[in-house]
């Protein structure tokens, strides 16, 4: 307390831990989504490890302690009966993390009706179908978080995924809808908007040139590990950002506020 402010000073710190809320993480496997559950974790959360290959789920569930489950999460039936059996086994959902995205790389006046449909699939349907299951379970039950892995290409140009681009663009405005609908009910929606993640997968598929090239254009002179945007999603899924709702945080090392920002593949 000072001469002028008497008011009351927040354990900070104590604002980042999950002890004992359930978290059900979407795409836990592999990439962003096991460093998300292990942060998840270690800030107490138990956590319901969701993948669509059960080894993978069971590998991470493992790791940390949770609770493994696997599922297609573009199947609506699927996930709804995942959500009530995340329900029954944490008790409550007071969170969900959903990682789960794909892009095919394919010029865009050559991008077929499969290609669309199987993008918007992969980025956007999982997105409004575990919304809507984990909606209704945390706002029956006095609320929680929500948090989805957007990406820059919904905001900047995606040369040679723009079916990914558009799904991403939807993600976000989703999640601005979703926030005021469900604010009354104390459930915030919120996502990030990763750049280039060297995630498992991405190390397999892009050219260390390209690689060095996204780091000597970024301002931190680094490309984004998995851990950068883990960190991210626990601030949103805490109470640290318990008056934060709507909104996407690009994490991306400083790119977008630069010129030229380097989409090719």
């Amino acid at each position: 307390m000072t001469s002028t402010d008497d008011s009351p000073v927040p354990d900070y710190p104590g604002l980042l831990r999950l002890d004992g809320r359930g978290f059900v993480v979407v795409g836990a496997g592999q990439g962003i989504g096991r460093q998300a559950t292990h942060a998840l974790a270690q800030a107490g959360a138990k956590v319901f490890c969701i993948d669509n290959q059960e080894a993978l789920a069971k590998e991470i569930a493992d790791e940390v302690g949770g609770i493994p489950w696997a599922a297609d999460a573009r199947d609506r039936g699927e996930v709804e009966a995942t959500i009530a059996e995340a329900e029954r086994q944490l008790g409550r959902i007071d969170g969900l993390v959903d990682i789960v995205g794909m892009a095919k790389y394919i010029d865009a006046l050559e991008t077929t009706d499969e290609d669309w449909d199987w993008t918007f699939g992969m980025v956007l349907r999982h997105a409004v179908l575990f919304a809507q299951a984990a909606g209704k379970s945390m706002a029956a039950n006095g609320g929680g978080s929500m948090v989805f892995v957007a990406s820059v290409s919904g905001i900047f140009s995606a040369p040679r995924h723009a079916a990914y681009g558009a799904a991403k663009a939807g993600l976000m405005s989703w999640v601005r809808s979703l926030a005021v609908e469900l604010g009354p009910s104390k459930v915030r929606v919120n996502a990030v908007a990763p750049g280039m993640v060297w995630t498992p997968r991405i190390s397999q598929l892009v050219p260390e040139e390209l690689k060095h090239k996204n780091e000597d254009n970024t301002p931190l002179r680094r490309v984004a590990i998995p851990a950068d945007i883990a960190s991210a999603l626990l601030f949103f899924a805490s109470d640290l950002s318990d008056y934060v709702s709507g909104q996407t945080l690009v994490v991306d090392g400083g790119v977008g506020v630069k010129f030229p920002y380097p989409m090719e593949l």
